[in-house]
């Protein structure tokens, strides 16, 4: 959570408090996330101690895609700005695309590789799992990188 006066990072009130509350997280400095690109923390168990949901603001950098990963959880991913193409599938041979104002939905364990199809603005958006760590629950899959890699370079 950030202090309400200098912005700066401190530890949440109800973390390691019997008495849940309700807060505001106020945004701040990022992080990069497992996947490639740049979170911005908001509701989770390190901001607020949530017990059942993480929600983060992403960023994809101009014509940047993630890497392969999935979760153990479901994901919801609003998109506040630009138009990102998501390979997904076992093989990550199907895809959509979604813009501005979309959202996505993502099962449980479904592979996927979100990017931004821009190559000179970033897209961003709002992503809510129900698991309430940033990252954990965030699985790389290198091998399937290496399948779109090879799919990509022959389109």
């Amino acid at each position: 959570m950030r202090d309400d006066v200098t912005g700066t990072r401190r530890k949440c009130a109800v973390e390691n408090s019997p008495n849940k509350t309700c807060a505001v997280v106020r945004a701040g400095d990022g992080y990069s996330g497992k996947q490639g690109f740049s979170y911005v923390a908001g509701v989770s168990a390190e901001t607020v101690g949530a017990e059942q949901i993480c929600m983060q603001h992403v960023t994809v950098p101009p014509g940047a895609r993630a890497r392969a990963h999935l979760h153990h959880a479901e994901e919801a991913v609003y998109v506040l700005s630009g138009a990102v193409e998501m390979f997904f599938g076992e093989g990550l041979e199907q895809t959509l695309t979604a813009g501005t104002g979309d959202f996505m939905y993502i099962p449980p364990g479904v592979p996927h590789c979100p990017r931004n199809l821009s190559r000179t603005e970033p897209a961003t958006g709002l992503t809510a799992r129900v698991t309430p760590r940033e990252q954990e629950d965030t699985v790389l899959l290198p091998e399937l990188d290496v399948l779109l890699d090879k799919r990509l370079a022959q389109a």
